[in-house]
């Protein structure tokens, strides 16, 4: 979260020196560089409405922020999009944050909001005698016990928590029966089958070593301000491995982690490279980020600086957050987009099945990223043309004498990008794609369908302000319609990193079962299509975990599937 200006902050110290000139050179570079052409995308209509309060979300985050700008503050919180009482709607799960100098730490508690069927939402009362320890920052969910129900994991700083879902909507909490309550400052997580073994094992990475009795005092142009994250130790990512009984083992040091540490806040897994086994990016805020390759043998190595994703093509390591993979050039093979701070660009990784190149400008995304701080991202196709859209969440992170007018001193509007269908992006106008800009200071933000109506909708947490509830309003043009999978293997729980595969219109769509990325959230895990004019899907296949393929034939558009392995025909 480090800018030209907040590099400013402490610059007598020879550690803020540097990154200032880093990234004072990162800036004329980019200025310098060829943009492509970028234009604006008129919308005939609006994308989203705003409606958290008429249908019933009354979520508001709580930094406790008092003045003495505490770095965490600024930083959370995430939500979660699941199904928790397996009834086939979507329910939502906020991440609150809390006090930090509270006396009463433990008395904070996440929200749950579960969904009437038709996209309107209750608030559940059996959270009510859960409280979460620890100032909460971010969530990932997964049935790590292969019980039919998804569970959840809270990251926090302080002690993590596991709860275990008995498919109503109740949790318990299992953190030390599991042994996955790290206490660290945990930001985003992943579950994910590194191993092959049928059960769900976690990732978590780790932001800073950070304590509030040792923390600096930062200004930037003669006022506080929050410190940039150089001016504290970065900490060691975890990664547990599911022992199949309900319990984990913290695998982080003979994995490998210990070799490579980062400021890290943004987390996919995914396999890069097609051998099979799931890989692991992290973002990390200010330092290189981390490409963690899976060996096969629950071991990693970091070859991010061989894959040319440590840092962007100028050589600058940016302030990553927000992250998103997705095929996002139709070669079969997985792209990571991740989004930095202002005055930084995006940062598009395009995968050419051993290496990434930084394709940023080619896409777009030069010039028009650079004006706001990027949390939350979302890469989807949200208006059914069978194209991938952006979106994402901003906010700030520091502010000067000239944001001392605002109530909120770093909110910011959110950005929207049409995607083309010819590999790159136009900026939406009105910002954001609603009719009046939701202007907050935005981090958390997880995508799926709310209401049934195949177009993807979105939820938002903003700091110390309401969350929002964008829901997708935009017209179909030219009959635009959406084939939506949930993809269940053989545990009949959903295949996290299982591919599908479609053809549409002479083109070959790969898509895979992901609930992680964006910045501190977790997603709905349905497999989502946008079709465009055409009627059906084709040779609908998936590649289950294990690289073995099945072929479910050919969907009506405007339907939800469930694909259960061991029902299509076997691919040799």
């Amino acid at each position: 979260m480090t800018s030209l200006r907040s590099s400013f902050v402490r610059f007598n110290d020879y550690q803020s020196a540097t990154q200032f000139f880093f990234v004072l050179c990162s800036t004329l570079t980019v200025l310098s560089c060829v943009e492509e052409p970028s234009g604006t995308h008129t919308a005939p209509n609006i994308w989203f409405d705003e409606a958290a309060t008429t249908r019933g979300m009354t979520f508001s985050h709580v930094s406790g922020a008092n003045g003495e700008f505490h770095l965490p503050e600024i930083t959370g919180g995430g939500v979660a999009l699941l199904d928790v009482e397996n009834d086939g709607d979507l329910d939502v799960y906020f991440i609150q944050s809390g006090f930090l100098h509270s006396e009463q730490p433990d008395s904070r508690r996440n929200e749950l909001y579960l969904n009437e069927r038709d996209g309107m939402f209750r608030k559940s009362e059996r959270l009510d005698d859960h409280a979460d320890p620890g100032y909460g920052m971010g969530v990932a969910t997964g049935d790590y016990d292969n019980d039919g129900d998804v569970d959840i994991y809270v990251t926090n700083v302080g002690r993590n928590t596991l709860l275990q879902n008995d498919g109503s909507g109740a949790f318990t909490d299992v953190t030390t029966i599991a042994g996955v309550g790290d206490e660290s400052w945990g930001t985003a997580a992943s579950f994910a089958d590194f191993d092959r073994d049928g059960f769900l094992d976690l990732y978590v990475a780790n932001y800073l070593h950070w304590d509030p009795s040792t923390a600096l005092d930062c200004y930037a142009t003669n006022i506080e301000t929050y410190c940039v994250p150089l001016h504290n130790y970065a900490a060691m990512d975890r990664v547990f491995r599911n022992n199949g009984d309900g319990t984990f083992t913290d695998r982080s040091l003979v994995a490998g982690l210990a070799v490579a540490f980062g400021n890290g806040l943004g987390v996919v897994s995914v396999d890069v490279n097609n051998d099979g086994w799931v890989d692991i990016f992290v973002a990390n805020d200010s330092m290189v980020n981390q490409l963690w390759i899976n060996q096969g043998d629950f071991t990693f190595v970091n070859d991010a600086w061989y894959w040319g994703s440590a840092m962007d093509d100028h050589g600058i390591e940016k302030a990553g957050m927000g992250i998103a993979t997705a095929d996002f050039d139709g070669d079969a093979d997985f792209d990571v987009l991740v989004v930095n701070i202002e005055e930084q660009t995006d940062s598009y990784f395009r995968n050419e099945g051993t290496y990434f190149t930084d394709a940023t400008g080619v896409v777009s995304l030069g010039a028009h990223s650079r004006r706001y701080t990027r949390f939350g991202l979302i890469a989807s196709d949200l208006d059914n043309d069978s194209c991938y859209d952006l979106y994402q969440a901003n906010g700030s992170v520091y502010h000067d004498e000239e944001d001392l007018q605002k109530l909120d001193y770093f909110e910011e509007p959110n950005t929207l990008y049409r995607g083309t269908c010819d590999g790159r992006f136009e900026l939406v106008s009105p910002e954001g794609g609603t009719k009046q800009p939701v202007i907050h200071t935005s981090r958390g933000m997880a995508i799926g369908d709310l209401d049934g109506d195949g177009r993807q909708d979105l939820v938002v947490v903003n700091k110390d302000a309401p969350a929002s509830l964008l829901m997708n309003v935009r017209v179909r043009e030219a009959g635009a319609g959406s084939v939506r999978f949930r993809v269940l293997n053989k545990y009949e729980r959903d295949a996290y990193n299982a591919r599908v595969t479609a053809s549409l219109a002479q083109r070959i769509l790969t898509k895979r079962v992901q609930t992680d990325g964006s910045y501190l959230s977790a997603h709905d895990p349905h497999v989502h299509f946008g079709t465009g004019a055409a009627t059906e899907l084709t040779d609908v296949t998936v590649i289950w975990e294990d690289g073995k393929y099945e072929l479910f034939g050919t969907f009506a558009v405007d339907g939800l599937y469930t694909l259960i392995r061991g029902d299509g025909e076997t691919v040799q």
